[in-house]
């Protein structure tokens, strides 16, 4: 019998599933909602000093759309509003009530050892079951010194992680931004700094467009916009190659994130490293009720594959990332056309024709293909929209 258990740095998560830190973790009534209803954990909304000041936009949300599906999801809120005393009765609260539950208190603060050691004391006495350290915030919180700018510095968060580390009671994660070059520069980093375990990743810093009618920005606050956090499907990817390239990097543990709307993407995040996933927008856009398909869908997956735990998925897929000089050349493929499914609509001929390398053509409403000309590029099957061509190898 397949279990979504698992263990990560020796805490007991009773499923994989987390809340991130977010909207969605904002306030205790919220957490223990989410916690009836059956996720595995939360990530308290990141908590700062009490006189740090945040003053939110409004809106502060924007978002990308596909025939009426939200695929990306930009947003400029800043961090919890709460009171450090709030969040420690609350924490006490939930534990007790929740006990099985568990609990990653997000935490910010200025570049200031006397600070992120006084935070980390007062959350030290609560029963929470690890740090995440939010180096990461891709806006409002990098022009106060803080959020991103640091996570994009190996010296700062170097620096911070070492200073939580020396009082912290509980595990450290350190949650990295992907608005880098080279994210493993910085999970180096702080790993050599004793850092715990990561959290990847943050929202990639993006624009979420112009509106054609009135050529205002989608996310428009009284005639301006500025650059937000993106997120939902369309950073999956960007995600996932991350999260990869943390993996090839380090042993230490991973609470995967960016992108995830079901169990199919978090079972690309295990097989990528992750050890955990986080979630948020999908919550945001649909709500708490989700965990109970991300449960259900992964655990029939796991039976269907004769898996007794999520920890059987964790790496597979790594072995089979690697750097393109070492990919073998020598493998190729070709179109396969199935005359059932093709329409003779033309696209995949024009396609080719148009990108180089002409090996498509219709003759007699029938597609030829040149073996002489193909470079296997796969382009065809992509564009076709019968799916009516297939790669095959030679």
């Amino acid at each position: 019998m397949a279990s979504l258990k698992t263990s990560v740095l020796g805490i007991e998560f009773e499923n994989p599933f987390i809340l991130a830190s977010a909207p969605p973790t904002a306030s205790i009534e919220s957490i223990d909602k989410a916690f009836e209803l059956g996720w595995g954990g939360a990530v308290l909304k990141t908590i700062t000093p009490d006189d740090l000041e945040m003053i939110e936009a409004s809106p502060r949300y924007a978002s990308l759309k596909e025939k009426n599906k939200i695929i990306g999801f930009q947003n400029i809120e800043l961090l919890s509003h709460k009171t450090i005393q709030y969040w420690c009765d609350g924490i006490r609260y939930l534990k007790e009530k929740h006990p099985t539950k568990v609990i990653i208190a997000s935490i910010m603060s200025p570049v200031d050892r006397k600070c992120w050691h006084e935070l980390v004391h007062k959350l030290n006495d609560t029963p929470i079951d690890a740090y995440e350290l939010n180096f990461s915030c891709p806006h409002g919180m990098p022009e106060k010194g803080i959020g991103m700018a640091i996570g994009t510095t190996t010296e700062i968060s170097t620096l911070i992680t070492g200073w939580v580390k020396d009082v912290a009671t509980k595990p450290v994660f350190v949650k990295l931004t992907p608005n880098v070059t080279d994210i493993t520069r910085i999970s180096k980093a702080v790993e050599r700094a004793n850092a715990d375990g990561f959290a990847a990743i943050n929202t990639v810093q993006g624009f979420m467009g112009i509106d054609l009618d009135t050529l205002e920005p989608n996310l428009c606050i009284d005639g301006h916009t500025t650059y937000g956090g993106c997120s939902g499907e369309i950073v999956r990817p960007i995600g996932l190659r991350c999260v990869a390239q943390i993996r090839q990097s380090s042993d230490l543990p991973i609470l995967g994130m960016g992108g995830i709307t079901n169990w199919q993407d978090a079972v690309q995040y295990f097989a990528v490293g992750s050890d955990a996933v986080q979630i948020c927008t999908e919550v945001m856009v649909n709500g708490y009720g989700i965990i109970n398909g991300l449960k259900k869908g992964l655990l029939n997956y796991l039976e269907e594959k004769g898996m007794n735990s999520i920890s059987e998925l964790k790496n597979i897929a790594i072995a089979k990332i690697t750097a393109h000089k070492d990919l073998n050349k020598k493998y190729f493929v070709n179109p396969k056309i199935d005359k059932e499914k093709c329409i003779s609509c033309g696209k995949c001929t024009r396609i080719c024709e148009e990108s180089e390398y002409n090996a498509l053509s219709m003759s007699e409403k029938e597609i030829k293909l040149d073996k002489d000309k193909c470079q296997g590029c796969s382009l065809c099957s992509i564009a076709c929209p019968q799916n009516a061509i297939s790669m095959e190898a030679n």
